[in-house]
């Protein structure tokens, strides 16, 4: 009863929530398998899709200000007709100019709209209540992305059913947040960047953000085209993409309770070893069945390494660089995401389909390589008051002020916590470890 009591005040932004989110799982696999059927190769459907997260990159720096000057719900019922009128438009103009222009354009959009749900409901939600909140909402994220998936098998995609569809799911994701009665929140501003600072003092976390960007880019994108090309039909395409993203949201818990317990950047090593393993293994799977299981535990443990990235930096962060500091890692996620389908749909271009998964595998297994020199050579300083794993897939920074209580003390400063001894060593070992590696 006390889940429902705190599900009521934020009911209707949950039901905009997944009927967007539905919408735009579908388009993303959508427009891949619709530029297979026509002629479009990996390289320039890569193309096409980093468009989609170069307007996500840039819509972070322009939906505050919109909302700003439109209001919150103004600007989601302009957001949303840019989304559901570009998904429609895919089918008028079949060209891969034109699909870039429009990716980019439902990308902005796309991210603003998430920005206008987010911050509603961190205004909806008391401090107390937050990370509960979080969680029923990363629960309606992914489970609204793997049924999207399914949704494929409504037609095919040559036809305009689905593309209808997706338009009619992003407008319907309208109704609920329109016929809200709650008072529309303040937009908080864009944190400051603090990318520098987090190189040098955090560069694990830092290239593991970038390098999960490199990769789930790569997944989204490319694996319609790359199961497309071994023999699957769109329910298989479907199966693949629902089956990993439900594995993300089955272990990503169990992989960062892990975290919280041991050692992070070992079970960051742990974590991406298996992955590596499993991507090069996927193409040698004997039967259909095991493929599903080989996906089911990839995406459990690739999903796990950008909020693993998240969850070492707070480790070494003060409370009040937490936000800036999360807002810069969803950046270079981003950034990796970019670039993502571009390199991958170029290898399968040269070397054909199956280089998508060597292409993963060479990602994965150089940000291990990275994690364990790290861990041999340098000790990372740490703060006494470390981080809770929170699960968590690629949304707007509006999403971190629930994540995190910026309320909490820094321990590493509180002399009731650590002795003044102990504070001396653990600095000293950090600029010993510094300076050998320089």
């Amino acid at each position: 009863m006390h889940s429902l009591a705190l599900l009521r005040p934020i009911q209707a932004i949950l039901w905009g929530v997944a009927l967007l989110l539905l919408g735009n799982g579908l388009i993303n696999t959508l427009l891949t398998l619709r530029g297979v059927s026509e002629g479009f190769s990996s390289a320039v459907l890569g193309l096409v899709m980093s468009s989609f997260f170069v307007g996500f990159i840039c819509g972070t720096w322009v939906s505050p200000r919109l909302i700003k000057r439109m209001g919150h719900i103004r600007t989601f019922a302009f957001c949303a007709s840019l989304c559901a009128s570009a998904a429609l438009l895919h089918i008028i103009f079949i060209d891969a100019i034109s699909w870039m222009l429009l990716r980019f354009i439902y990308g902005l959009a796309f991210v603003t709209l998430m920005t206008v749900i987010e911050s509603w409901l961190n205004s909806q939600s008391a401090p107390h209540e937050r990370g509960r909140i979080f969680a029923f909402y990363m629960v309606v994220n992914l489970g609204a992305l793997a049924v999207a998936q399914q949704m494929l098998r409504l037609d095919s995609p040559e036809n305009f059913l689905l593309f209808a569809l997706v338009s009619i799911l992003i407008c319907s994701a309208l109704l609920p947040i329109a016929m809200t009665r709650r008072a529309q929140p303040t937009i908080s501003d864009h944190p400051k960047s603090s990318l520098k600072a987090l190189v040098r003092f955090a560069p694990l976390a830092v290239a593991a953000s970038a390098f999960s960007g490199l990769a789930m880019g790569a997944f989204w994108s490319m694996t319609p085209i790359y199961a497309a090309g071994v023999g699957f039909d769109t329910g298989g395409i479907a199966m693949i993409m629902s089956v990993a993203i439900l594995g993300g949201a089955a272990l990503q818990i169990p992989i960062g309770r892990v975290s919280d317990k041991y050692d992070r950047p070992a079970v960051l090593i742990g974590v991406l070893i298996l992955a590596a393993i499993i991507a090069v293994i996927i193409p040698m799977a004997p039967s259909e069945n095991i493929l599903y299981g080989l996906y089911f535990l990839w995406g459990g443990l690739a999903f796990a390494i950008y909020p693993l990235a998240v969850a070492m930096l707070i480790d070494q962060l003060h409370p009040d660089e937490i936000v800036s500091g999360s807002s810069d890692m969803l950046v270079l996620h981003g950034i990796g995401c970019v670039f993502a389908p571009m390199l991958a749909g170029g290898l399968m271009t040269l070397i054909g389909g199956y280089a998508l998964q060597m292409y993963i595998a060479v990602v994965l297994a150089s940000l291990a390589a990275f994690a364990i020199y790290r861990r041999r050579h340098v000790i990372d300083l740490v703060s006494g008051n470390p981080a809770h794993f929170e699960p968590m897939v690629q949304t707007s920074d509006q999403a971190l002020n629930m994540m995190f209580d910026q309320s909490q003390p820094d321990l590493f400063d509180d002399p009731d916590f650590y002795g003044e001894d102990e504070r001396e060593r653990i600095i000293k070992a950090f600029e010993k470890s510094a300076s050998s590696d320089k």
